[in-house]
C-alpha cells in the first residue's frame, strides 16, 4: 500500500481528501488544528519539525493542502500571507525533493483578474490580491523547482460540513438557520463551485494515471454561473423559495466587511481534464443538492418530492 503524507489537514479539504484516499493508501494526516482523531500535530511553518515528519514517514506522495484563504486576512497580514501560502510552499518542495517524490500543490482561481468569463489552464495569471499572488507565487515555485508535481486549481470550495465549512455555504446556512428571510448576494460575482469530494476523485484519478502537471479541477459549470445563481439553487434546494428571498446587491453592500479586492470573475474552465477525458468533476447543481442533503437535513423543508 502506498504512503501519502497530507500537511494542512484539518479542513474542508483535507477532509474530503482522507474520505477518499483512506482505503487504497495509508496515510499520515497532520494541521496544527487537531479536530480529528486521524490527524496529528504539526505546523508546517515549523520547517526542520516539517521536514523530519515527512522523511520519517517516508511517503510515495506528499500532498500540501494547507494556505491562509481568507481575502481580508491575507489583506491585513500580507507577511504571514506569504510566509504561509509561499514560503512554505519553497520547504514543502524542498522536502518533496529530497526524497525523490512528487508533490501535490491546490492552486485557486483567485489568480486571476477577472477580466475574462472563464479561464482554462493556460491562460496567463494576473492576480489582484494578496492572497491570490501569494498562491500564484506557490504555483511558481512548484513548477520552477519541484521535482515532479502535480498542481490542481479549485474554485469556490463547497464541503466540510458544518464543522468545517467556513466558506460561502457555511455563511448562508448560518444565516437561514437564524431565521433570516432575505439573504443579500452581491450580483455579478461570478464564480463555479468546487466540490472537495468530486475535487479528491478526480485528483485521485490523476495520481493512478500518472498525471502531473497543472490542471483546472471546478465542477461543470457555465458562463453565466455567480453567487446570485449558487444562492438560488440554495434555496430551491431547500424548498424554501417562498419563504426566503434572495436580494441582489452590489459590492458596495458589503464594502465594510469584504474590503479586499476581488476579481469580478473567477470562473475556470477544465480544458485539459476535458482534453485528456479525464473530468469526473460533475455538475455544481448536483453536488451542492447532494452536500446539502448530507449535511443540512433539518433545513430542509418536508415536501413530497424533498427530504
Amino acid at each position: 500500500m502506498k504512503k501519502i503524507y497530507i500537511a494542512g489537514c484539518g479542513g474542508m479539504l483535507g477532509d474530503a481528501f482522507y474520505k477518499v484516499f483512506k482505503e487504497n493508501y495509508q496515510l499520515k494526516c497532520t494541521d496544527k488544528d487537531v479536530n480529528e482523531d486521524w490527524i496529528s500535530f504539526l505546523d508546517f511553518r515549523d520547517f526542520e519539525r516539517y521536514e523530519k515528519d515527512v522523511k520519517d514517514f517516508n511517503p510515495d506522495f506528499l500532498f500540501h493542502l494547507g494556505a491562509h484563504t481568507d481575502l481580508e486576512y491575507c489583506s491585513d497580514n500580507p507577511e504571514d500571507a506569504y510566509l504561509n501560502n509561499t514560503i512554505a510552499v519553497e520547504k514543502a518542495v524542498r522536502i518533496a525533493n529530497g526524497l525523490r517524490i512528487p508533490i501535490l500543490y491546490i492552486g485557486t482561481a483567485g489568480i486571476f483578474d477577472g477580466q475574462k468569463e472563464r479561464y482554462d489552464d493556460w491562460d496567463q495569471p494576473n492576480p489582484v490580491n494578496v492572497y491570490g499572488r501569494s498562491k500564484y507565487l506557490g504555483e511558481k515555485i512548484i513548477q520552477s523547482s519541484a521535482y515532479d508535481y502535480l498542481i490542481c486549481r479549485a474554485g469556490w470550495m463547497v464541503g466540510g460540513g458544518p464543522k468545517k465549512d467556513k466558506k460561502y455555504i457555511n455563511k448562508i446556512m448560518n444565516q437561514i438557520k437564524n431565521g433570516s428571510k432575505e439573504l443579500h448576494v452581491i450580483d455579478g460575482c461570478g464564480g463555479i463551485p468546487t466540490y472537495t469530494y468530486d475535487f479528491a476523485r478526480n485528483v485521485k484519478l490523476l495520481i493512478e494515471r500518472g498525471e502531473r502537471g497543472l490542471y483546472n479541477m471546478v465542477c461543470k459549470g457555465e458562463n453565466t454561473d455567480n453567487r446570485l445563481a449558487v444562492t438560488n439553487e440554495l434555496v430551491k434546494i431547500l424548498g424554501r423559495e417562498d419563504e426566503i428571498k434572495v436580494v441582489p446587491v452590489s459590492e458596495e453592500f458589503f464594502k465594510e466587511e469584504y474590503y479586499a479586492k476581488r476579481p469580478p470573475a473567477e470562473r475556470l474552465l477544465n480544458r485539459k481534464l476535458e482534453l485528456k477525458k479525464l473530468n469526473i468533476m460533475r455538475p455544481w447543481q448536483i453536488c451542492l443538492k447532494e452536500y446539502i442533503e448530507e449535511n443540512y437535513k433539518e433545513c430542509i423543508k418536508n415536501t413530497n418530492n424533498r427530504i
